[in-house]
């Protein structure tokens, strides 16, 4: 039972329009001292608006802003970061061209004199530490030579330091969404001792069992407005999503291509980064191909070596078709940050949208337009630039790139990072409807229930592939101990 406690923060009447897309229709939201706050909704429910505008990097159009009972006129960051209010948003926003300990100075003005570096490199490992066990990260280290994960790492434990100023309220914004099922472990167990100490959490997931078993209170968004709040006992998963507004439930995967390993044409041959173990990963046409194990110790790379396998020849790699890429850092390696959503959607199909020498744009937008549909991306116009859309939107539009190209192999490096459980849902039905019309499948998730969806799954353990597990012998703990065995 939740023990009643000091409200820190109020959002009363809270809007925000961009243009004429309405974000946010009137949202109140309370947070208490000591408290974790589930936050759900859909992809353009509002949530990250909301948050930016508690943060002070969005401005409300109408409705208050209301800190320790005082309400708060020309509402800035500055002041949200005096309060102790601290961002980890879905979008990193750490400077990639400094390093870990540079960029934690740029939360600590208060790090300053010849020894700031080292003061700085300390606070944030030592943070690490704390958080993330072995966690493998050096305060000298470049974020931009940091893979994904990491980067998510540093930019959770840097949101939780504290020098002058207190912490009182941490935003996290997707945390686990870069992260694999053990490292998003230790931060959900430090998320609950930090609530426990006094601190106060926002804690924004599309994984509804994270929420669930995490947080004290919930509050459901749909179409900019709050819809349903409760005690998070008052929840399970059904009434979740059904106050979402979507009443799709669970499916389990359909079984996939029924014709025996090796019958099909070979698409994929590959061989892991070290070649010990069960070292070669082997897809053939229409199956769907599961890449397991924790975040950094080989899947990536080895998609990425099978993509530039596709365009010139590489040792170790066999590649039998055309590839498409869905990257999982969709900033760094998705989006085209200045073209519309149609153009982004139509760069791999520029074969089929020519007319004559030039891009037809009749072509080019009946192409967005259909994806649109398909998959449920939220614009009203396909023309706006992709970064009028939320973060999962914008991991839709890089499915659609994917999916409606020519590619017969799609190489997919945790491609529902950010993406709500109704579009997964949908995304999972697709991938097999294409992988029984003959599409090969490559598939990186850092979630194990999505492995289910696999008709084959290799687990990789520092560079090397270290179990090759079929549907059938596939389980959790199976996926788990092999993560942390090395290959003999």
């Amino acid at each position: 039972m939740i023990v009643a406690s000091p409200t820190i923060v109020e959002l009363d009447g809270v809007e925000k329009h961009f243009g004429a897309v309405r974000a946010l229709g009137g949202v109140d939201l309370r947070v208490q001292r000591g408290e974790c706050l589930g936050l759900v909704g859909h992809n353009g429910a509002g949530k990250s608006t909301l948050m930016h505008i508690l943060a002070g990097t969005a401005v409300p159009d109408r409705g208050r802003i209301v800190l320790s009972g005082e309400e708060q006129n020309g509402y800035s960051p500055d002041q949200a970061k005096q309060f102790g209010i601290r961002c980890v948003f879905q979008e990193l926003s750490l400077c990639p061209n400094l390093t870990v300990a540079e960029n934690a100075r740029i939360l600590h003005p208060a790090l300053s004199g010849f020894n700031w570096r080292r003061a700085a490199g300390a606070l944030i490992v030592g943070k690490l530490d704390e958080i993330f066990p072995g966690h493998g990260v050096g305060a000298s280290d470049l974020v931009q030579d940091l893979p994904i994960g990491r980067r998510q790492m540093v930019e959770v434990a840097r949101a939780f330091t504290a020098t002058d100023q207190p912490v009182r309220l941490v935003i996290l914004d997707e945390p686990t969404s870069s992260l694999d099922a053990h490292t998003a472990a230790q931060l959900l167990a430090f998320m609950r001792r930090t609530v426990a100490a006094g601190v106060s959490c926002i804690f924004i997931s599309h994984l509804l069992g994270e929420v669930l078993e995490n947080c004290d209170r919930i509050v459901v968004m749909r179409d900019g407005k709050s819809v349903a709040a409760d005690a998070a006992q008052a929840f399970d998963r059904d009434k979740l999503v059904t106050a979402m507004g979507d009443e799709t439930q669970q499916r389990e995967a359909s079984g996939g291509n029924h014709l025996a390993r090796g019958r099909s044409p070979l698409r994929v041959r590959a061989r892991s980064m070290r070649q010990i173990g069960v070292a070669e990963l082997v897809a053939h046409e229409g199956e769907v191909i599961g890449l397991a194990g924790l975040a950094g110790h080989g899947q990536t790379d080895l998609l990425l070596a099978v993509f530039s396998a596709a365009t010139r020849a590489r040792a170790g790699v066999e590649v039998t078709a055309t590839v498409a890429l869905v990257a999982g850092d969709r900033q760094a390696d998705g989006i085209f940050p200045l073209w519309s959503i149609s153009e982004n959607i139509g760069v791999c199909s520029l074969g089929k949208l020519r007319q004559g020498l030039l891009i037809s744009q009749r072509r080019e937008a009946a192409l967005a337009n259909f994806w649109r549909d398909k998959i449920g991306i939220r614009t009203p116009d396909i023309r706006n630039n992709i970064l009028s859309l939320s973060g999962g939107n914008q991991q839709k539009a890089l499915f659609a790139r994917a999916l409606g190209s020519d590619a017969r192999i799609v190489l997919m490096d945790d491609p529902t990072r950010g993406v709500d459980v109704g579009t997964k849902l949908e995304v999972y039905d697709l991938i097999r409807e294409e992988a029984q019309a003959g599409r090969t499948f490559l598939w990186y998730t850092t979630e194990t229930d999505e492995l289910k969806q696999c008709d084959h799954v290799y687990v990789f353990r520092n560079g090397t592939i270290v179990a090759d597990l079929t549907r059938d012998e596939l389980t959790e703990q199976k996926v788990i101990q092999s993560s942390f065995t090395e290959a003999s």
